[in-house]
This record gives C-alpha cells, sequence and structure tokens, in this order.
C-alpha cells in the first residue's frame, strides 16, 4: 500500500507530465481568445504550437470537452450575449433532473460562511492559511485553505508564482502563511474534476471580506453555470441598485476565483469586461464550462 507521500509524489509527477500539453493548450486559448474575430482555423492554431491538426483536435477536445471549433463559439461576444438571456431554458432542464434550482446545476455545490467582521478586521491576526500551486485547466492555480474551507483561489502563467502570491497574501497581512501541498491538493482535485462535484459532499469556502463585498460574492455563488449577470443586476440583487460601480470593484477583488464565479459576470452588453487573473482566463472558463454542459 502506498502512504500518503508516495502517493503525494505521484500526483505530482503526473501533474509535470501534464504540464508540457497544458503549455500548448494554454497557447491555443490564447490564440483563439484573442483572434476569435479572425475566426483562426485548425490547421492554423495547429501550426502555432507546432503539433498536427488531427493531435491538436483531440488533445482539446479531452481538455475542454469541446472541439477548437466549438470553443471558439463559446468565446465569441454572441455566446456572451446568449449567457445574459433569461429566457435560456435551464431552469426547466434543472427542474426536470430534479436538482436543487438551476443555481445547483453542473455546479459546484458550494457551502460557504463569511469571517466575522472582527475576524476580518484584524487582517487575518491568528489565522493560518496554508497554499499550494496546482496544475489546473486554466493554468497554475494558487489555492489557499483554512481550517474552515478554501479561503483562496488564483490563477497565474509558469513563472509568476511569485507574483500571484504576493497578491494574495497582501490581503490578509496578519495571517500566518504555510506553503503545504498535502493540504491543498484534494481542494485542487475537488474543485476541477467535475465527476467530484456532488450535492452530498458540498465544497466547503471561507468568505473574508467586508459586508459589502460578501453580499456581492453570495450573489455571485447564486449564478449558475452556462449564464452570466451584468454587474447592474446583481447591484439589484443585493438591494443596492445604484451601486454598480462598486459591485464591480467587489467582483475584481473575490479571492476565490472560479468557485465564486466571477468570471460569469459580464458588462450588460454582454462585454467581456476585465479579470484579475486576465481576460483570455476568463474566456477560457466560459468555453471549458460550455464544455461541461454538452456544448
Amino acid at each position: 500500500m502506498q502512504n500518503s507521500s508516495s502517493a503525494m509524489e505521484i500526483e505530482l509527477t503526473r501533474e509535470v507530465e501534464q504540464g508540457s500539453d497544458y503549455a500548448k493548450i494554454a497557447k491555443v486559448v490564447s490564440l483563439i481568445s484573442e483572434n476569435y474575430r479572425d475566426q483562426p482555423s485548425l490547421e492554423e492554431l495547429a501550426l502555432n504550437v507546432g503539433m498536427e491538426p488531427t493531435a491538436l483536435q483531440k488533445l482539446f477536445t479531452r481538455w475542454a470537452g469541446l472541439s477548437p471549433k466549438g470553443f471558439l463559439q463559446a468565446v465569441t461576444i454572441d455566446h456572451a450575449r446568449r449567457l445574459l438571456d433569461a429566457d435560456l431554458p435551464l431552469l426547466d432542464t434543472a427542474y426536470e433532473l430534479g436538482l436543487s434550482g438551476p443555481s445547483r446545476l453542473h455546479d459546484l455545490f458550494v457551502t460557504h460562511e463569511a469571517m466575522s467582521p472582527g475576524e476580518r478586521k484584524s487582517g487575518g491576526s491568528g489565522l493560518t492559511i496554508r497554499y499550494g500551486f496546482h496544475l489546473s485547466p486554466f493554468g497554475q492555480a494558487l489555492i489557499m485553505v483554512t481550517q474552515r474551507g478554501l479561503a483562496g483561489l488564483a490563477f497565474c502563467d509558469a513563472g509568476d508564482e511569485r507574483a500571484a502570491l504576493e497578491d494574495m497574501t497582501s490581503r490578509w497581512k496578519q495571517a500566518r502563511y504555510e506553503e503545504d501541498l498535502g493540504a491543498t491538493a484534494p481542494y485542487a482535485k475537488r474543485i476541477f474534476d467535475p465527476a467530484q462535484w456532488r450535492a452530498d459532499q458540498p465544497l466547503r469556502i471561507v468568505l473574508i471580506g467586508t459586508d459589502f463585498q460578501v453580499n456581492v460574492w453570495e450573489a455571485l455563488l447564486k449564478i449558475p453555470m452556462g449564464r452570466a449577470l451584468p454587474y447592474s443586476q446583481i447591484a439589484q440583487d443585493i438591494g443596492r441598485p445604484k451601486a454598480s460601480r462598486a459591485v464591480g470593484a467587489a467582483v475584481g477583488a473575490n479571492p476565490i476565483s472560479f468557485v465564486v464565479p466571477c468570471h460569469r459576470a459580464m458588462g450588460k452588453s454582454g462585454a467581456l469586461t476585465g479579470y484579475h487573473w486576465g481576460l483570455t482566463r476568463k474566456r477560457a472558463m466560459l468555453g471549458w464550462e460550455a464544455g461541461q454542459m454538452g456544448g
């Protein structure tokens, strides 16, 4: 029987082996996201990453659940506008499947709590946050956990880990930080493997922010996969209809990317507004989610 240390070594080796494939995927995602108006062909994409078109098609489809062409369609502005369409049949689908409403269809089954005002104002004093970097569908993922659950999730490209860590640790300056892959690896597997998105095993997260920020983040948690809301609607939902700009700032400050789906917040027209971890990554998330939902 393998001990936990051996199992961790195997998992880390697997991540390293997958890294070269992800580098190609990341480049293709970037090319598609930045040049979608030109509708780049599979052959053009393959040439840019030094692969045969058929091999790229297989690799990309395994990653996204969509072909490069399908992903291209999923990151266009027309797709973004459709995400905002309240007439999508998602509600009916959710109830027909017997799920607990559209906010839980194909989603992470998140349960959450917020730090108390005193804990938040202390800047994390007395709080131990364990962190680790893991390969994810969207590049290097920095995962940060406390005894209560997931507290931070950030993304970066290879080589930018230090900047991502500094960005996140600056949010809770008085906390104690420990690198602990053993503590963060189970979260990485749970978050990025849709097969583990189970209602009977909810992902516990802890929100560390002001009361207003927490209200916005809780509103984001209610946006189902395959949908999007404009900032103005989120402002309405939290009872602050004139606070669209403040809502946008709170969305940008969200410390638990992807799980608290700030990538599903958009401009009213469907414009893919800025994203703290890069607009290409935001498009990648929306395209990847489209693949998980069957296109």
